[in-house]
């Protein structure tokens, strides 16, 4: 399709890339609460509870960004597609794969990316490694345009678009506005400053559209990734939960920071000051919300009731074979991370034959988890889990779980 009246070649165009002292005032508060509670949260958060909570988080990640996009995977699909269990249904499968996908280079982005630090982040290699590496593990087919076309990983965009009413820069113009980008948010100073560059550059990113397709995705692992970077988020908690929970204010938020500059009180460059800043307020306060709801998540004497309260309700079942001795153990391998099996036996108390019954059926219901048959154990969070553990984390995971208790496993 052929974009005509295309006028953005030029990166002056985009401007304000940040907003300007008058208006970001209330930015900067902003933000400063956000590195306040994100600080307490990752400092009080022993590193064995970051990684029992990491498989969880990541899957609940890929769930919430593929619902942005409108393409709802099952969060026991993703749950199956995790153990390697794909559905024969090929649209769910494509949607595992998906959700697959995002896991991975999330996890990537963590070990990669930001072990370079977040001024690493932001330039136009790190977006299109990003894109590559996510759509690098897809099959061509699940790359395949409504029109044939084939999306290649990491490939910036050789022909114009619009999208929905803005159209976006020349496809020529597209590296120059990456290098303004780039240039621009790698020099923000530290702190706060650099926070608010995060929130602004998400809608910059996605007004620049330098993909066919995978802008909207790639600009919000790229959040993730600037956050993580930071020291922000350790991977406990993702602006992805809160965006998708209030899908359409974000929408909102996103197109009316592509409108152009109002009058002249609205900032001095082409487009809107007052929308940039309206954006980049509720990205930080959804950072806000869900920095918060995690804090409050991972208070340790609480979930020690809640383990007890899955406990109380799981053996109450017949012919269960968990009991609540396994409550001391479970609550240990959170705080303390995967320990040996004999210990962990010895922890519950019980004779030996009744402590390797316990022990079998905790990990036969994944509320254990092992590397090996012989192997430590750890913390495991199956998603029938999550409405004890973690209530209203992913409530849609804990819908769906319910819905799927004992039906036969694809």
């Amino acid at each position: 399709m052929t974009i005509k009246n295309n006028l953005y070649s030029a990166p002056a165009q985009f401007e304000p890339l940040m907003p300007g002292e008058r208006v970001s005032r209330a930015l900067f508060e902003l933000a400063h609460e956000v590195i306040r509670v994100s600080l307490r949260l990752t400092g009080g958060a022993h590193p064995a509870a970051k990684n029992a909570l990491a498989p969880l988080l990541r899957a609940m990640n890929s769930y919430y960004t593929n619902r942005i996009e409108s393409q709802h995977t099952l969060p026991t699909d993703i749950e199956r597609a995790l153990a390697g269990n794909y559905t024969r249904d090929p649209d769910r499968a494509r949607l595992q794969r998906v959700a697959m996908a995002h896991l991975n280079t999330e996890a990537w982005a963590e070990q990669t990316l930001a072990s370079a630090g977040w001024r690493g982040l932001f330039s136009t290699q790190a977006v299109c490694s990003l894109h590559a590496h996510l759509y690098g593990q897809l099959p061509e087919e699940d790359r395949r345009a409504e029109n044939g076309e084939i999306l290649l990983p990491g490939a910036l965009r050789a022909r114009d678009v619009k999208v929905g009413r803005h159209v976006a820069p020349k496809a020529t113009a597209v590296p120059a506005f990456l290098d303004r980008w780039s240039g621009f948010y790698a020099a923000l100073p530290e702190g706060e400053n650099a926070l608010i560059g995060v929130a602004c550059a998400h809608h910059r990113l996605a007004w620049v559209h330098p993909f066919l397709d995978g802008n909207g995705r790639v600009a919000r692992l790229h959040s993730y990734a600037a956050l993580y970077a930071m020291g922000l988020s350790g991977g406990l908690w993702s602006p992805m939960r809160g965006l998708a929970r209030a899908q359409q204010v974000y929408y909102d938020r996103l197109h009316n920071a592509d409108e152009p500059r109002e009058n002249n009180l609205d900032g001095r460059g082409n487009l809107s000051e007052k929308r940039l800043v309206e954006f980049a307020a509720f990205f930080l306060e959804t950072c806000l919300d869900q920095a918060r709801f995690m804090h409050e998540m991972l208070d340790l004497a609480k979930l020690k009731e809640r383990i007890r309260a899955l406990l109380a309700f799981e053996s109450a079942k017949p012919a269960s074979e968990l009991r609540m001795e396994a409550l001391a153990p479970l609550h240990y391998a959170f705080v303390a991370g995967p320990v040996e099996r004999g210990e962990f036996k010895a922890m519950t108390g019980l004779a030996s034959r009744t402590a390797e019954r316990l022990l079998a059926a905790l990990l036969k219901h994944r509320l254990l988890i092992s590397p090996s048959p012989k192997g430590k154990v750890g913390f495991g969070v199956p998603y029938f889990a999550l409405r004890f553990y973690f209530p209203s984390l992913w409530p849609e995971a804990e819908a769906d779980a319910a819905r799927h208790e004992g039906l036969p496993q694809e």
